[in-house]
């Protein structure tokens, strides 16, 4: 049997910082909602891309990060999968536009587009093509997000927004690897956060434009709840259909969204907040990008070893939701 194991990670934060404290002077008369969102959170920081780029330009030194440490170069990628909710364009896909700018002439490629959800997702479908095609290799998963270039600037919840990215190569083995993967989703709260002008229930006009409605906006509140329950209940299953235990996990990954959501997961699922590592704290919520982000800090500050039992835990608006989990080569 072919497996996919994970050879190598990168990431990349880029360089304009935006402290709580620049927030603060932005919007003078709600200092209350920043100090009430940093303590609900946990997210003191974050950083921006420099004017003029695009979520492709984010993506890019991220994968050349992680095929270096891999071992491999451009044009051995035979696959490039890329998870983002804030594109360069509604079409094409990032994904091609990073394969031209990567120089990965022998790639094919796709988006996944299931919000912060699309890394354990582009994972697992990764570890898919490597099991059951025998002509694919190397596949480079990239989790990309650039949200706050589609933001209302004036809109305080541009607190949460944070831009990065991060890869992993993906190549084939005779042991797992990959172990197994698990999703839900509930589309009743589609219409709860998101971009909803510029598509074909509405296409952008100068109207939907002046309204705002051509950037991303929290409509109706979005029930911490979903993450509480679900990711416990998603994390158990992935397990129960694995035939692993919780205990046996040395590392949980979660979305970078909120702390306290993580450790009153964490405390749900009867482990300690040592098994798993959060980077929101400085980085902001990158959404897409946050899992890769925070597993290549863990890699890099010596937290993952090989052998090691890892599981993704991912939750994107829509909502959606995605596990996966890996042992360690």
């Amino acid at each position: 049997m072919r497996f996919a194991a994970i050879t190598g990670t990168g990431s990349h934060l880029p360089p304009i910082r935006v402290h709580n404290d620049d927030l603060r002077a932005r919007f003078p008369e709600l200092p209350e909602f920043v100090g009430k969102m940093e303590a609900s959170t946990g997210i003191t920081c974050r950083y921006y891309a420099e004017p003029g780029q695009a979520t492709s330009d984010l993506a890019l030194p991220a994968a050349r990060q992680a095929l270096e440490r891999a071992g491999k170069r451009p044009e051995d990628v035979d696959l490039i999968l890329l998870g983002t909710d804030s594109p360069d364009y509604i079409t094409p896909s990032t994904s091609v536009v990073l394969q031209h700018k990567l120089g990965a002439k022998n790639a094919g490629t796709f988006d996944v587009g299931c919000a912060c959800a699309s890394f354990p997702t582009a994972l697992a479908t990764g570890a898919g093509f490597i099991a059951t095609n025998p002509h694919i290799r190397t596949v480079l998963v990239v989790g990309v997000y650039m949200m706050h270039a589609l933001c209302d600037p004036k809109d305080p919840m541009i607190f949460f927004y944070g831009d990065g990215a991060g890869a992993a190569v993906l190549e084939p083995s005779d042991r797992p690897g990959f172990i197994h993967s698990a999703l839900q989703a509930d589309g009743a709260y589609a219409k709860h956060w998101g971009i909803y002008s510029g598509g074909t229930v509405e296409p952008a006009s100068p109207e939907s434009i002046a309204a705002g409605r051509t950037t991303v906006k929290l409509v109706e509140r979005y029930p911490p709840e979903i993450n509480h329950e679900g990711w416990p209940r998603l994390t158990r299953r992935l397990a129960a259909e694995a035939g692993f235990s919780l205990d046996e996990v040395d590392l949980y990954v979660f979305t970078q969204v909120r702390k306290p959501s993580i450790e009153h997961v964490m405390a749900e699922l009867g482990q300690p907040m040592s098994k798993t590592h959060t980077i929101m704290e400085a980085w902001g919520y990158t959404g897409s990008a946050c899992i890769p982000m925070a597993f290549h800090d863990a890699r890099e500050r010596g937290r993952v070893k090989s052998g090691d039992l890892v599981v993704f835990v991912g939750s994107g608006v829509g909502y959606n939701q995605a596990a996966a989990a890996f042992r360690m080569a």
